[in-house]
């Protein structure tokens, strides 16, 4: 079987090794790919923008199966052009992929099926949105509603930071642009966040590990909004009684509602939660596998990702069951100096050589290129350092040891990933 991976990040780099692994033993093509993925299979320069493109190389390497990683092509419609010409693809269509492309749309959509998230209202000229801001005061969470790469979302405190940040995205100098030109602004909730992936065929549903992100920059969840600076998994947060709660009252409404409202939702469904003390609430939906949480939840995911993912294209989801994970995974992620902000790219990267002789640890390539034969940085999230285990302890010292032994100058990364998961056990 000939499998596409669309995506040049540290999501898809963690799909095709796990994919790579898999009893079917797949032939993997990557677009654009990057250089970690250059050992598991075949890469092509395609852009994940280039739709026309991507339809071409799926022709002609006559792929079988097609797998998209990130949100962009999946907003834009990529699988209803792959569809329209019988090519299989997992993902979900533009009408479905809204959940994620417009936060909007999904909190009107969780406001008309009766989905637990936090109260909001949408605007789009800047005097009515400050005029709320006014009316509600802080603390508040200001968002964007379009796609802003993870960063679209701001925890204001207090008033001048709420200010800001509608200035930001509502103001002449619009630093997210057109994804910016609608803002929800949302109660801020009490609690601790968790990311929860359902995989689907539309109607059934198999949950996979739980895992936490970190989106801060700085330790102890200081500073600026980032992609994700690491994860552990499973989550201890996510107990079976708040599993059982968040499938019954968040995962299985939101799939009934897209049935009911015409749009079938199929591929992965990314739930970011908030446990609060009324129970869990969405914070919001991703139309894909999040990302740095894939880097931890397929390491210790028992099945072959093959068959579940086959399985949620062609439908039988219903006959698969995934069990509970024995092994802890960890990722910490090293990111390029000045990021979130303006950073450099082009910095040599050495020491993965010795990395890859770790016995517990491997490394993912999210922002990585070769110039003249050499590994250099090429995005603000450069690495994942990926550690396994029998206990989180134990999983989050082999990531650890990773960052000990790659090296890139001007790499920052935080010390603190999965402290509070140890904190729980």
């Amino acid at each position: 079987m000939k499998v596409l991976i669309i995506g040049n990040g540290g999501r898809e780099h963690a799909i095709g090794r796990k994919l790579a692994a898999s009893p079917q033993k797949p032939t993997l093509i990557f677009a654009p790919g990057n250089p970690g993925m250059e050992a598991l299979g075949s890469c092509f320069s395609v852009a994940a923008e280039d739709f026309r493109g991507l339809l071409s190389l799926a022709q002609s390497q006559k792929a079988d199966l097609t797998i998209v990683g990130p949100e962009q092509p999946l907003v834009g419609g990529l699988a209803d052009l792959f569809l329209a010409n019988g090519l299989k693809i997992f993902g979900p269509d533009r009408a479905a992929a809204a959940l994620e492309g417009s936060k909007a749309f999904s909190k009107d959509f969780m406001s008309r099926h009766g989905i637990p998230t936090a109260r909001y209202r949408t605007f789009r000229a800047l005097e009515p949105a400050r005029a709320h801001l006014r009316e509600v005061g802080a603390p508040i969470v200001i968002k964007a509603s379009g796609l802003a790469g993870g960063k679209g979302a701001v925890v204001c405190m207090t008033l001048p930071e709420a200010e800001s940040a509608i200035q930001s995205m509502l103001g002449p100098k619009a630093v997210f642009g057109a994804a910016g030109s609608e803002v929800v602004m949302e109660e801020f909730m009490e609690g601790e966040e968790a990311s929860l992936f359902a995989l689907t065929d539309g109607t059934s549903f198999v949950l996979l590990p739980t895992a936490q992100d970190h989106k801060r920059i700085g330790d102890g969840d200081t500073g600026p909004n980032t992609g994700g600076m690491g994860a552990y998994a499973p989550a201890p947060l996510m107990t079976p009684a708040l599993l059982e709660e968040a499938s019954r009252t968040i995962v299985a409404p939101t799939l009934d509602g897209m049935r009911r409202e015409g749009a079938p939702y199929t591929g992965i469904l990314y739930v970011g939660l908030m446990i609060t003390p009324q129970g869990p609430k969405v914070v919001e939906y991703n139309c894909r596998f999040g990302d740095p949480e894939t880097q931890v939840i397929l390491p210790i995911l028992q099945e072959d990702l093959l068959e579940l993912i086959l399985a949620s294209v062609e439908g039988g989801l219903d006959r698969i069951k995934v069990a509970p994970t024995k092994e802890w995974a960890a990722v910490v992620v090293m990111a390029s100096r000045g990021y979130p902000g303006p950073y450099e790219t082009g910095i040599p990267i050495s020491g993965l050589d010795q990395v890859q002789a770790l016995a517990n640890s491997h490394a993912i390539h999210a922002g990585t290129k070769r110039m003249q034969e050499k590994l250099v940085t090429a995005g603000g999230r450069v690495l994942g350092m990926v550690g396994q285990g029998p206990t989180l302890e134990e999983a989050i010292a082999a990531a650890y040891a990773g960052t000990a032994k790659a090296e890139f100058p001007g790499a920052q990364f935080r010390k603190d990933i999965g402290k509070k998961g140890l904190a729980r056990l």
